[in-house]
C-alpha cells in the first residue's frame, strides 16, 4: 500500500523500511509511527521475508520525537512526558520490531538523537555509519524517558556507561556508539549499504525457524525482567517544570539555524 511517511522495499528476502521525512531528519509524528506499525505486520507475517532493515532518508535515521509538531499540538510538558499520542505509537512499533520473527537490523546512516536512539535500541543489530551523531537528549530537554530507554540502553553498554551518555545528554559517533557496544559495527558512509546488504543475505540464507528460536531464546536470557522495568518506566510519573521552557529554547535555536 502507498505510505506518506515512509517507504517500503522488498529485495532478496530482505524488507527495508526507510523513515522518509528528510527534511525534518526522520523526526517522528504520531502519523509516522502508525504507517510504520502497519508495515511491520505486513512484514511479520510475510514468509519471504528472512530480514527486516531499517534507516532514514537523507541525513539522519531518525532525530527522536518532532518537537515542532509537539509544541503546535500544546502538549503539557510539565512531567516532562511527550503525550499518549507518541507514547503509544512508539511503543507499539518498538514491541513489534522485538517481537518480529524475522531478523531486524537498524541501518543508522546519520542523526539519531533519544527517541531515535529508542528506536534502535529494539533492533536485533545495529550497523552505524563512522559519521553518525547518536545522542540520549532527554535531560537536555528536560524530557524523561517513557519509551523503554533505562531499561534497553544500559542492557546494551552497562549501567555506568548508560549513565553517563543519559546525565551528560552528550553527542557520540558511530565509531564511539561501536567502540562501547551501541552499535554492532561501524562503516564509512559510503560503504554502509554494502555492509548492511551483505549482512542481512548471510542471514536471509538460513532456517528462519532457528532464527525465529534464537531470537526467543536470546530475548529470555537478555530480558529477563525487562517488562517489569518497562511498566516502571512507562507508569511513574515525574513534576519536570522546565521541560516546556527547555524544548521552546531548543525549537527556537532550530528555526535560528534553518
Amino acid at each position: 500500500m502507498p505510505y506518506d511517511h515512509i517507504i517500503v522495499e522488498r529485495a532478496r528476502r530482505t524488507a527495508t523500511i526507510t523513515l522518509n521525512r528528510p527534511d525534518a531528519m526522520n523526526a517522528l509524528t504520531p502519523e509516522m509511527l502508525g504507517e510504520v506499525a502497519m508495515a511491520l505486520g505486513e512484514i511479520a507475517v510475510d514468509p519471504d521475508v528472512g530480514v527486516l532493515v531499517m534507516t532514514g532518508a537523507g541525513r539522519g535515521f531518525c532525530a527522536g520525537v518532532d518537537l515542532k509538531a509537539l509544541q503546535a499540538r500544546g502538549v503539557d510538558l510539565s512531567s516532562g512526558n511527550v503525550g499518549d499520542d507518541l507514547n503509544n505509537g512508539a511503543r507499539a512499533v518498538l514491541e513489534s520490531i522485538e517481537a518480529m520473527p524475522q531478523a531486524t537490523i537498524a541501518k543508522v546512516n546519520g542523526f539519531c538523537f533519544t527517541g531515535g536512539m529508542e528506536l534502535m535500541l529494539a533492533f536485533d543489530i545495529a550497523i552505524v555509519a563512522e559519521q553518525a551523531k547518536l545522542g540520549d537528549t532527554h535531560a537536555l530537554l528536560g524530557f524523561r524517558p517513557s519509551w523503554g530507554m533505562t531499561q534497553r540502553l544500559p542492557r546494551r553498554v552497562g549501567v555506568m556507561r548508560a549513565k553517563e551518555l543519559s546525565f551528560t545528554a552528550r553527542t557520540i559517533s558511530g565509531i564511539e556508539a561501536a567502540w562501547i557496544g551501541l552499535a554492532l559495527e561501524a562503516v564509512p558512509l559510503a560503504q554502509l549499504d554494502a555492509r548492511v546488504d551483505a549482512l542481512a543475505g548471510a542471514i536471509a540464507r538460513n532456517s528462519p525457524g532457528s532464527i525465529q528460536a534464537y531470537k526467543d531464546l536470546y530475548s529470555r536470557a537478555e530480558n529477563a525482567g525487562l517488562n517489569d522495568g518497562l511498566d516502571y518506566e512507562r507508569d511513574t510519573p515525574y513534576d519536570i517544570p522546565d521541560a516546556g521552557r527547555r524544548m521552546a529554547d531548543f525549537v527556537a535555536k532550530l528555526g535560528s539555524k534553518a
